[in-house]
């Protein structure tokens, strides 16, 4: 075309400036700042999923925005991914029916999980998974205020009740080592044969411990702890080489000081648990809810807080783009 009409008739003709179609001439075939951009946060995103494979965009674009301090939106994060073909690792999960009330202790939180002040409403649970032909049992006790791991013990002795009453009695110093604590803990569990028993009942009998049970066999009525239990063995497996280890204890401990302390969580407005509690337990009153949202158990409300997240489209942060 150019050759058989001069390059000013058909700039005219196009109604395009001269000038700006030499520019593009010379810009042709080379990236724009967005697009270069797009580009290496691709490759973040993607070097972010090849360390934490069982992570989704929302966890990998908090994973890069932690390491470079880079802003941009989820949305962006979200078609990085897929033009680049990142995708989590998940398992499949199966329905199971309610079960039968506990003789022993009703279910006094019934899906009232947004606690006020640390140690208000603490959970607990044993998780078992296999490391070569060794079978473990991992006991778990969490703060639902900040979702922070207080205690865990793990044991390969099948049955073995020590890991239980190990976080009962780290309970029992924590509330000792608090101020004047004479508010009362709740402590949610299963109906587990060693949270039912007598001698465990009997263990925190002096102390201001009112005692919470699920359902029989029903995850649902725990559902922070039993979906720690889900995703946290996938991390454990796929991102720290669980089933390569020959020192179980040393990197449960290792994950738990990584998972308290560095470890940013959407739902505690991407702070870690301990950062969380260090900045906002302290100024919790009843009065003043504390600014958070359960995972997977829809949004709560927030009250002189700095961070809020959206009521469309829950984890959506408040970033803007490039």
């Amino acid at each position: 075309m150019r050759e058989k009409y001069p390059v000013d008739f058909l700039c005219r003709l196009m109604d395009v400036n001269r000038s700006g179609y030499y520019k593009w001439r010379q810009r042709k075939g080379t990236l724009n700042r967005y697009e270069q951009n797009r580009i290496v946060l691709t490759e973040l995103l993607q070097t972010a999923h090849e360390k934490h494979p069982s992570h989704g965009y929302h966890r990998l674009a908090l994973d890069v925005f932690s390491e470079t301090g880079w802003v941009f939106s989820h949305n962006l994060a979200h078609k990085c991914c897929k033009a680049a073909g990142i995708r989590s690792k998940a398992r499949k999960r199966r329905y199971q029916r309610p079960g039968a009330e506990s003789i022993l202790f009703a279910n006094e939180v019934k899906g009232r999980w947004n606690a006020a002040r640390p140690l208000q409403l603490v959970v607990s649970d044993m998780t078992m998974f296999k490391v070569g032909n060794t079978y473990w049992e991992w006991t778990i006790l969490l703060d639902t205020f900040n979702n922070e791991i207080l205690a865990h013990s793990v044991t390969s002795q099948t049955g073995s009740n020590k890991p239980y009453y190990h976080c009962l009695d780290e309970l029992k110093k924590r509330m000792s080592k608090r101020e004047e604590q004479t508010s009362q803990v709740v402590l949610h569990t299963d109906q587990g044969a060693v949270y039912s028993s007598q001698a465990f009942c009997q263990a925190h009998h002096d102390y201001n411990i009112l005692r919470s049970m699920s359902r029989g066999g029903t995850p649902t009525d725990n559902p922070i702890i039993e979906a720690l239990n889900g995703w946290i063995k996938e991390e454990l497996y796929l991102d720290f080489g669980l089933a390569h280890t020959d020192n179980v204890p040393a990197l449960l401990d290792a994950y738990v000081q990584f998972f308290n302390n560095d470890r940013p969580a959407a739902a505690l407005a991407y702070k870690s648990p301990v950062q969380y509690r260090t900045e906002r337990g302290s100024v919790c009153r009843e009065t003043r809810l504390c600014v958070r949202h359960t995972p997977g158990l829809g949004h709560v409300a927030a009250k002189g807080g700095e961070y809020r997240e959206s009521q469309g489209s829950p984890g959506t942060a408040t970033w803007p783009v490039f």
